[in-house]
């Protein structure tokens, strides 16, 4: 009897943590979050609050999540080589970004290097397209999945989660372009 059960139990936890696996096998390699937004500005006054790591502290989401964040910047003021470190509380963690590639006024890329609370390397792209008197801003990550990320996908949705920091940040970065 003690043994019917017991595989009973075991077979109730075992077989949903396999198909739990099994799914998350299934998942793509790569992950991709993108947001946009209209901006009532140039590109040409829209890039530079993007290109200076200096001015993100007026539009960045993640710097409102911790007064206490300590900065560094290395390397030029803007532009590619231009580096920014941060080292936060749990909501923001500890990582760098350097901009790779920056084409006035159109498109930035960054590589954007986790250390907390989860390593992870992603390259973030922002493009700006004119639009009459506006610019269309996309904001755009992308990176490798690793397997364990791809569990964790089947609980979290990282697109909902990331994508609603980049909603916050783009209204952030609209009401400075606009200013």
């Amino acid at each position: 009897m003690y043994k019917k059960i017991a595989l009973i139990v075991a077979a109730l936890i075992i077989v949903p943590i396999v198909a739990i696996l099994g799914y998350a096998a299934t998942k793509s390699d790569t992950m991709r979050v993108e947001r946009s937004a209209s901006i009532k500005a140039p590109p040409e006054k829209i890039f530079p609050i993007i290109n200076d790591f200096h001015a993100w502290t007026e539009w960045s989401p993640w710097e409102k999540m911790d007064p206490a964040l300590k900065r560094t910047y290395s390397g030029p003021s803007s532009g590619p080589g231009a580096v920014y470190a941060w080292a936060g509380n749990d909501q923001v963690g500890k990582g760098r970004m350097e901009i790779t590639e920056a084409s006035e006024p159109s498109k930035i890329l960054i590589k954007l290097d986790f250390i907390e609370p989860f390593e992870g390397n992603m390259v973030t792209e922002y493009t700006l397209t004119a639009k009459g008197d506006s610019t269309e801003v996309k904001w755009a990550m992308e990176g490798s999945r690793p397997y364990i990320a791809k569990v964790m996908s089947c609980f979290i949705d990282c697109d909902k989660m990331i994508g609603k920091d980049f909603e916050a940040g783009l209204a952030s970065m609209k009401a400075v372009a606009e200013k």
